[in-house]
């Protein structure tokens, strides 16, 4: 059996629609499933809605935590423990999680990346400005000091922090590549995170230096099982990351649009073939 590839769509930039309404869309364009921006204040009827709607449509939902802030460790600690164990009752088949903070010491986002991989869940850390894996070189130094670390890989964080394609940091970028399980396939550049439109001919030299970071990644799953699984998201967001036009305010670009361009561009370089089974339960518990 060749490598299994899901694509999933963000909910960033999406939430005035009506989860039925959404989870149409998204299984008519083609996505396995639908990456979820869980905030903690996320009431239970809005995640049974969500959940419900999905298992309506076929897909399975990938929760991301996005949304522990605050500066002091111990209540940070209590936040992110609760709102994994909140979403362990959903039983979901990953998790993506932005991790820590930034100015936290290593000692400090090592108890965090312990208490996910605690929680009884498959926890993948995302590369993220902001958080304990903001640039290639002090991610490198954790996953050389956590040999069970993964990834969900987000390159354009790291192509903008350093202000370059990371050319001189190849190490960095090979462990991280060898550590991924989840892909946010968004396009950076050295001065931010979202190129404006990865369709238009002057991006294509960012667009080809991730899509070779994709390319690896894919390569290395094949290589290590004929059972291997990779779980790919498409996101592009909305404002602030989508240009708008300074004088119409509109955005120069469509989200929507740009997300399936990618996703029919990866599927069609990838070979995809839409065979694969959740062992997880897509339902939502029983409360």
């Amino acid at each position: 059996m060749a490598l299994q590839v899901l694509f999933f769509c963000p909910r960033w930039g999406s939430e005035h629609m009506p989860w039925e309404d959404f989870c149409h869309n998204v299984k008519q364009e083609g996505y396995d499933g639908i990456e979820y921006a869980i905030a903690s204040d996320t009431s239970p009827k809005e995640l049974d809605n969500a959940w419900n709607a999905a298992v309506k449509n076929s897909l399975v939902i990938l929760p991301q935590h996005f949304d522990t802030y605050t500066a002091n460790f111990t209540e940070h600690y209590d936040l992110y423990c609760n709102w994994l164990l909140r979403i362990r009752a959903y039983q979901p088949f990953k998790v993506n999680s932005q991790t820590g903070k930034d100015f936290f010491s290593f000692e400090q986002n090592k108890v965090l990346i312990e208490a996910a991989a605690a929680s009884g869940l498959q926890v993948l850390h995302e590369t993220h400005r902001n958080k304990f894996s903001f640039a290639a070189h002090i991610t490198k130094a954790y996953l050389e000091k956590i040999p069970d670390l993964r990834l969900t890989l987000d390159a354009s964080h790291w192509v903008n922090v350093a202000e370059s394609f990371l050319d001189d940091q190849p190490s960095a970028m090979q462990l991280a590549i060898e550590r991924t399980e989840h892909i946010h396939a968004r396009v950076g550049y050295p001065e931010g995170p979202q190129v404006p439109d990865p369709r238009a001919p002057e991006w294509q030299e960012a667009l080809n230096k991730h899509l070779s970071w994709w390319d690896q990644v894919v390569q290395l799953k094949e290589q290590q099982s004929p059972n291997a699984q990779l779980t790919i998201s498409p996101e592009f967001g909305p404002f602030p990351y989508m240009v708008h036009n300074p004088v119409t305010g509109q955005p120069i670009a469509n989200q929507w649009e740009v997300n399936s361009y990618i996703m029919h561009l990866l599927k069609n370089r990838y070979n995809y073939k839409n065979e694969v089974s959740f062992k997880a339960s897509m339902a939502p518990p029983a409360m």
